[in-house]
């Protein structure tokens, strides 16, 4: 019998893709291919190869084309339900409008429905996780950090050892927040449900109390943000 892992899962998938214009004029960003796949059946697969079991997707823009798509979750071996947004609320926003469908106990992972990462090793973001809910200085939030891409080069936050600041400190490396992270629900309690909130002041005042850890990773991470990366991927990976 297989272990089934508790750690429950949330892809953000309500982004407009204005850049990404015209091709989700139709369509939502999440849903566009590379190698005939969706972006999101792409996260989704390796999430049930990894034995998650519960996945929450919110959106917004064209939303029902992505319940469409994906459906109950079945095909992949999820159960997938929807957190539906009339506008979107952001990332925070969307987080804690999605917290009641995830019941998370304490900690859960969000991903960018966005963002291409073939191979990502998500038993360790478990193992991280499992790691997190026995550290006694209780961490409010635990990011996956990549090497800064062309288009980003001035990266977002700065890592020494295992902590995430927003201040430079001598040996720290500035790197770019992939959009994967695992929260504590806490993170998240002073927000109002169906509020539009972002997550950076959430994170940046985490920082603040020494609350944020992460870590480096090298792996193929590609932010999918314009129409010639896309075009660009699938050359790459057919």
């Amino acid at each position: 019998m297989r272990k089934i892992n508790p750690l429950p899962c949330f892809l953000l998938a309500a982004g407009r893709g204005e850049r990404m214009r015209p091709l989700t004029d139709h369509l939502p960003k999440p849903l566009l291919t590379i190698n005939n796949k969706s972006l999101l059946a792409w996260h989704l697969e390796a999430l049930a190869n990894a034995q998650f079991k519960e996945v929450v997707i919110n959106h917004a823009w064209l939303g029902e084309k992505i319940e469409a798509a994906l459906k109950d979750g079945r095909e992949f071996n999820l159960n997938i339900q929807y957190s539906p947004e009339g506008t979107a609320l952001e990332t925070a926003g969307g987080i804690v409008k999605a917290l009641a469908l995830m019941n998370a106990q304490d900690y859960f992972l969000v991903m960018n429905g966005d963002v291409f990462t073939p191979g990502l090793p998500m038993n360790k973001l478990i193992e991280t996780a499992n790691k997190l809910r026995i550290d006694p200085t209780k961490p409010l939030a635990h990011l996956l950090m990549v090497p800064n891409p062309a288009q980003h080069p001035h990266g977002d936050f700065y890592l020494y050892g295992s902590k995430v600041s927003s201040e430079e400190s001598p040996d720290s490396e500035k790197l770019t927040f992939s959009g994967i992270g695992i929260y504590h629900k806490d993170l998240f309690k002073d927000l109002q449900i169906g509020a539009p909130a972002k997550l950076a002041p959430l994170l940046r005042e985490a920082m603040t109390q020494n609350k944020v850890t992460g870590e480096k990773y090298s792996g193929p991470w590609h932010d999918v943000g314009t129409p010639q990366r896309l075009q660009e991927l699938n050359a790459a990976y057919e």
